[in-house]
């Protein structure tokens, strides 16, 4: 009698190990779940090779300024080269407090863009 209620109760468990199996597998390929698993892979793919062209390019900008420093040595083109004199008079004179030149005539209202929008 022990012997029969073992192996029958080592049967319902087997029974319900396989059932839990198989239902987990089915629900894995239930379409809206392989969807998912296919989103997530490849936004995992994108954060690799995002990670990669980050990291490729940071080593191209760090060669690059190597190769410039080696290049300036060579040309002799490191030397902080000398700055033009500054101007004395600005490009585009101030027109709300402009320079008072005898003999001219300047508009008494401003000058604003946005006035009429």
């Amino acid at each position: 009698m022990f012997r029969r209620t073992f192996w029958f109760s080592t049967g319902v468990a087997a029974g319900v190990w396989a059932t839990t199996k198989v239902n987990r597998k089915l629900k894995q390929l239930t379409p809206e779940s392989l969807a998912r698993t296919a989103g997530n892979k490849a936004i995992e793919a994108g954060h690799r090779i995002k990670d990669r062209a980050v990291g490729f390019a940071l080593d191209v900008r760090e060669n690059m300024a190597a190769r410039e420093a080696e290049l300036g040595e060579a040309l002799g083109i490191n030397e902080n080269p000398e700055l033009p004199a500054p101007r004395r008079y600005p490009a585009i004179e101030n027109r709300d407090n402009p320079p008072y030149v005898e003999g001219s005539t300047y508009p008494t209202y401003p000058y604003n863009r946005n006035e009429d929008h």
